[in-house]
């Protein structure tokens, strides 16, 4: 069986960059849904991530069956905390957030979410999940209660992201936070990417193509873009091309 995260090794391994919609639930307008997802369609992602820092509504599912419906690409949980589980989706990001030190972010949400994924069909994928400073103050850093790593300190951020792939983590993801001034720095992901064997995400404050193409260029395999496609769902339909 072909897994999804076998899928994003081998995309690595062949250089293939992947891209990933993210779809917060607390944001969908549900009369919009098929405009949004003929734009999806219309895109160059590869995969679908749905979660948030802080979801409040109880559509998961639906929004999940909904894109099934019409999308045909792989649907992965990023998690907010363990209220944000579904059996209807693909696969779930296993997040654990390294950049801070709140128990309930390093292992508490994660024992807590544990007896519900084992019921589930999921696919678990490990994910070291780090915050990068980026200008001001982030969903996910007022509800984690963390601080973000200085976004200069390309060394403690190696260091950080080793000792994620050291402790087992499958995927390292490098967040700049859900509509971040600053995307991660270059330097950073070109750092990190050098120096780790498994594949690394980059997202937040990414707004346009060139973002996109910079992080690649600098050593992400997947890029999320979110804010900037529930802002403008012609994201991708500009005269600039992937």
């Amino acid at each position: 069986m072909i897994t999804i995260y076998n899928q994003i090794l081998q995309s690595k391994k062949e250089n293939q960059k992947l891209l990933a919609i993210l779809l917060d639930p607390d944001k969908i307008v549900w009369e919009n849904l098929e405009y949004l997802i003929k734009k999806i369609i219309q895109s160059p992602a590869t995969h679908i991530f749905i979660g948030g820092s802080h979801v409040q509504n109880n559509i998961l599912d639906h929004l999940i069956i909904a894109l099934k419906q019409k999308v045909n690409l792989p649907i992965v949980l990023f998690p907010g905390n363990p209220s944000q589980i579904s059996n209807e989706a693909d696969a779930i990001l296993f997040l654990s957030l390294i950049s801070g030190r709140n128990p309930d972010y390093l292992i508490d949400h994660q024992v807590e979410a544990a007896p519900i994924l084992k019921k589930t069909q999921l696919e678990i994928i490990s994910t070291g999940y780090m915050l990068i400073e980026s200008g001001g103050e982030t969903a996910v850093e007022r509800i984690s209660k963390t601080k973000p790593l200085d976004r200069n300190n390309f060394d403690f951020a190696l260091a950080t992201a080793q000792a994620g792939e050291m402790l087992g983590n499958k995927l390292i993801y490098l967040e700049a936070g859900s509509g971040a001034k600053n995307a991660v720095p270059l330097e950073m992901i070109k750092k990190i990417s050098n120096n780790i064997e498994i594949p690394l995400i980059v997202g937040g404050g990414i707004v346009d193509f060139q973002g996109i193409q910079n992080a690649y260029t600098a050593g992400a395999d997947l890029v999320v873009i979110g804010t900037a496609f529930e802002n403008d769902a012609e994201f991708f339909n500009s005269d600039n091309k992937m």
